[in-house]
């Protein structure tokens, strides 16, 4: 895994070499091991290389042979092997070992669409000396970041790429402005659109998308695509069972090629509990496991963490996170996120990436994906009864599955139940709402918006996110199945823009620390979205195909336990309890009315009396406390990111 920058003049002038090194360091972090950078013409090409594969030879920027194509590179591809004996056997002759070489000479077979073959995750450029072209390309599900700075809002004659966005921040011609709307996208789906950013003119390419820059015009298409209701066949539930099984261990062997030693984390759920037993199914040495604990049992999992370590024979480390530790690393998290966030969950991530990397370790494998492929959520538990209960709306009894489903809600749990009923959106009128399964989550989202300035209210006039979002829903949706359609939204918008950005990639990279994710190999994504709704969700068991298929490898104890969602300390990290826990110093500083009104997007008025709520002693709820990080987060970010200090 790596970092990658760089510089396309589009007039034909050579670009200022110097500029690549001063975006490489602001991204050493995600490369410590080598750096270097390549440059001809009208271009300028720059990595930093966190060496895996090939430790010896995989330098780069990298050319061809021929020396008419130079690539800089991010990711792995896990099937590179493969795809280098078949090309050896059409007479192409290898000088390295590295997954970049195979990059390189499938496009010079196959051009943009060698992207189709490559099993992986990972977001690189290739200069065509012969085309006079700059290719860029994501991977499907957007596991590694691709950044860059549109000519049309900075300086037209000047095409900027990163793997982040602060390297493009270094490069002069990239003014530093928010993009309201992305902000607002951000406080209402907790991530911004791709290719929208918080930053004004700074352009995400998006996951399963490929570009070209030729003859100063770009060119942008999606080369795949997440699709549900196209069910080719139609399988029992042990035969889909065996499949799923197959895919899982099959990506699983393909995450363990690496030269350099592959641990795993380990949450004491499902998920990463059975790629912990299939990786020490293949191995005979002890896996290292890492692991977060924390002193409440409302967030703590340490107890099923063990329990799977003993049964499985893991090496096992975790890290105790306190809310003073989450507090003291959170504007770290915010510069590596480079995004406003609403809760404090990424930073106990960082804190165990940290962990890894000081025990020794580049390489981890994860968890992420089955829950959004498989069917994992409470969301979708969540959809399911709103509907269920929409048919008979007076009936007394339905409404209390909701309460079953959050226990861990209290304020939810104490309100009536006409609340209820207008929070759960259980109208007639709302099932058919395209977006029927988020209303609720989104609505309490949106709730923030209420600290808004009124200047930011009156720029924002007019802008609705969910209008947009509509716009760019594929076709065919409305016909897809309601669970097909919750697990869209989820895979397309949470999913990259935040479980495997915020809370991944930049969580992850921040230690220099690569994660893999097998649940997210796509010929497993494929296979997973053919599948009935009913193998997914089996009445409310959730992901009952996976259970099915690999529940035999962990103790019932875990497999059979109810989900516990990944949360952490929220309010009490960042303003502290009164006693035990101080309050950061930052904290007082950025929601200061000083500060609110320096950055002009919150009202100062308002959040006074959020904290004056939380000075008192009163509880706040899930609203609240997402607004609180919210607020904090964006002010973070724009000290860190638009103060000219």
């Amino acid at each position: 895994m790596c970092g990658i920058v760089g510089i396309l003049d589009l007039r034909g002038g050579r670009p200022a070499v110097d500029r690549v090194g001063e975006m490489l360091r602001e991204i050493r972090h995600r490369g410590p091991d080598a750096d270097g950078v390549w440059a001809e013409g009208p271009v300028a090409l720059g990595h930093v290389r966190l060496s895996i594969i090939d430790l010896a030879g995989g330098a780069q920027p990298m050319s061809n042979p021929a020396g008419n194509l130079h690539i800089t590179f991010n990711g792995e591809i896990f099937n590179f092997p493969e795809l280098r004996q078949g090309l050896v056997e059409r007479g192409y002759a290898f000088r390295t070992r590295s997954d970049t070489e195979v990059i390189l000479a499938l496009y010079e077979e196959q051009g943009s669409a060698c992207v189709e073959q490559l099993n992986g995750q990972f977001a690189f450029a290739i200069w065509d000396d012969q085309d006079q072209s700059l290719f860029l390309s994501r991977d499907r599900l957007g596991i590694r970041p691709l950044y860059y700075a549109d000519p049309a809002s900075h300086d037209p004659t000047q095409f900027v790429f990163a793997s982040e966005i602060k390297a493009l921040f270094a490069h002069p011609c990239v003014a530093r402005e928010f993009d309201l709307r992305g902000i607002d996208e951000v406080l209402t789906y907790w991530t911004a659109q791709a290719p929208r950013t918080a930053f004004k003119g700074i352009r995400a390419l998006p996951p399963g998308h490929s570009m070209r820059i030729k003859q100063g015009t770009i060119e942008l298409w999606t080369y795949w695509s997440l699709r549900f209701g196209e069910r080719a066949y139609d399988l029992s539930d042990d035969e889909a069972a065996e499949q799923l099984r197959e895919h899982l261990i099959r990506s699983t062997k393909l995450r363990l090629r690496s030269d350099v030693p592959v641990g795993s984390y380990l949450s004491g759920g499902l998920d990463s509990s059975l790629i912990v037993a299939m990786i020490t199914g293949e191995s005979d040495a002890a896996l290292e496991t890492f692991s977060v604990a924390f002193e409440s049992d409302e967030f703590d999992e340490s107890s099923f963490q063990r329990e799977v370590s003993r049964h499985l024979g893991t090496s096992h480390s975790e890290i105790l996170c306190t809310p003073f530790q989450i507090g003291e690393v959170f504007p770290e998290v915010i510069r590596h996120a480079e995004s406003p966030i609403l809760r404090t969950a990424p930073a106990p991530l960082y804190r165990l990436s940290r962990l890894v990397r000081e025990s020794g370790y580049k390489v981890v494998l994860t968890g992420e994906g089955a829950d959004e492929i498989l069917g994992g959520y409470d969301l979708f538990k969540e959809a399911k009864i709103r509907r269920f209960w929409s048919r008979f709306p007076e009936s007394n009894l339905r409404p209390l599955l909701l309460r079953r489903l959050y226990p861990y809600l209290k304020n939810l749990q104490a309100q009536p139940e006409a609340y209820r009923r207008a929070f759960f959106h259980v109208k007639a009128t709302d099932l058919d709402n395209p977006f029927f399964s988020h209303l609720p989550r989104w609505d309490m989202t949106v709730g923030i918006k209420r600290f808004y300035s009124r200047e930011t209210k009156e720029r924002l006039k007019g802008f609705d996110p969910r209008e947009d979002l509509e716009q760019t829903l594929p076709t065919g949706f409305a016909k897809w199945h309601q669970f097909e359609q919750a697990q869209y939204l989820e895979a397309t918008i949470l999913m990259p823009g935040y479980i495997l950005a915020s809370q991944g990639d930049r969580m992850l990279m921040g230690n220099s620390v690569e994660g893999r994710f097998p649940f997210l190999d796509h010929h497993l994504v494929e296979f997973a979205a053919r599948l009935h709704p009913r193998q997914k969700m089996k009445a409310l068991n959730e992901k009952f195909i996976l259970k099915r298929a690999l529940g035999h490898l962990l103790p019932a104890s875990v497999c059979q336990r109810k989900k516990q969602p990944y949360r952490a300390p929220d309010a009490v990290s960042l303003l502290g309890d009164g006693e035990r826990i101080p309050r950061p110093e930052y904290c007082r500083d950025l929601l200061s009315p000083a500060r609110l009104d320096q950055y002009g997007i919150f009202s100062s008025t308002a959040v006074e009396k959020l904290l004056r709520k939380w000075r008192m002693g009163r509880s706040i709820g899930v609203r609240d406390n997402m607004a609180l990080v919210g607020v904090l987060s964006t002010q973070l970010l724009a000290r860190q990111f638009l103060d000219s200090d």
